[in-house]
């Protein structure tokens, strides 16, 4: 198979295209003819050697896919060759086939092309967990929502507004209109306005009930101005430095919780439950037409490198997508 390997560390002239064995399959796993992969900002991390993969012959990126079912595990019983499948791993997905557990792969909802379905299941999940599972957000509730135009940012416009809240995003200026398309109730330029007293002005003093941050770095401390009493900052990332300085007052005053928080590194039991609930709640409103993936660009596997040159730009709007193989 042809698979994209890191042997070194640093820009994307790194990202090497290799012939390789196929990956066999366990017991309880599956083999999948990738379809398409997509971006994550992890991917650049992982490329400049700042975010450690799990251990694997071969380093290959790569964090989502959409694909067909190729061979199955002698204990598999839930899927079959020729299935048409999505979802995420630790890594290998830059790669014509990976190998997952059987109950991390989701269903491709009906009406989502099989290519397009690689650009669901990392940014959703991410966006799902963050703001409902672990920030409890609900109907009737506001969340605000950093990078309002990353892959991250477009699914969870998507969310909140399909369970009935509202939301405040931060974008640059040409990305603030993308966003109010989506469904954002408001979309602050970060690069002429506060945000602090936007979502003041917004909420009428009250605060935000749930912040998703993949900022870090000085935002931390501007988001317990953001957050209401008992509301719950969720960090995801932090593209603006992992170092921050916080009142700790506010912090107490206000009763919040600021929790961090990453896919790739939980025990595969944990990804598991969460892909199988996230099948049953969020996979159903894909289905329906309320959430759809939104991508950007795409680019064939042989041109990964420029595809990470386009993210590092930061200049995409949604999901940039790997083409692997015909859909």
């Amino acid at each position: 198979m042809r698979a994209i390997v890191l042997n070194s560390y640093g820009g994307p002239e790194v990202l090497e295209l290799l012939e390789l064995p196929a990956p066999e399959p366990g017991p309880d796993e599956v083999l999948v003819d990738v379809v398409a992969t997509a971006l994550n900002r992890a991917d650049l991390l992982q490329r400049m050697g700042l975010y450690p993969s799990p251990p694997m012959d071969h380093e290959i990126p790569g964090l989502e896919f959409s694909g067909r079912v190729a061979r199955v595990g002698t204990r598999v019983r839930s899927v079959e060759p020729g299935q048409p499948v999505m979802g995420i791993v630790g890594g290998g997905s830059y790669a014509e086939q990976v190998v997952t557990h059987e109950r991390m792969l989701l269903p491709v909802p009906e009406g989502v092309a099989l290519d397009d379905a690689a650009a669901l299941p990392e940014v959703f999940l991410t966006a799902w967990d963050a703001l409902v599972v672990q920030g409890g957000l609900t109907s009737g509730r506001t969340a605000l929502v950093h990078g309002g135009a990353s892959g991250v940012g477009t699914a969870a416009i998507q969310l909140v507004k399909a369970l009935g809240g509202s939301i405040i995003v931060t974008a640059s200026t040409r990305k603030v209109d993308a966003c109010m398309v989506l469904g954002a109730d408001l979309a602050v330029d970060y690069t002429v306005d506060d945000f602090v007293p936007a979502v003041r002005e917004f909420t009428q003093g009250e605060g935000v009930d749930t912040v998703l941050d993949v900022i870090g770095g000085e935002y931390v401390d501007r988001n317990l101005d953001c957050v209401r009493t008992g509301g719950r900052i969720i960090q995801v990332g932090v593209m603006g430095g992992g170092a921050a300085e916080v009142n700790v007052g506010k912090l107490l005053m206000k009763r919040a919780t600021i929790t961090g928080t990453t896919l790739r590194s939980r025990p595969i039991e944990q990804k598991i439950t969460l892909s199988q609930r996230f099948r049953h709640e969020v996979l159903p409103l894909i289905a329906r037409d309320e959430l759809r993936p939104v991508i950007d660009s795409r680019y064939p596997l042989d041109e990964v490198a420029a595809a990470h040159e386009h993210m590092a730009a930061n200049a995409n709007i949604g999901k940039i997508v790997i083409d692997v193989a015909d859909g």
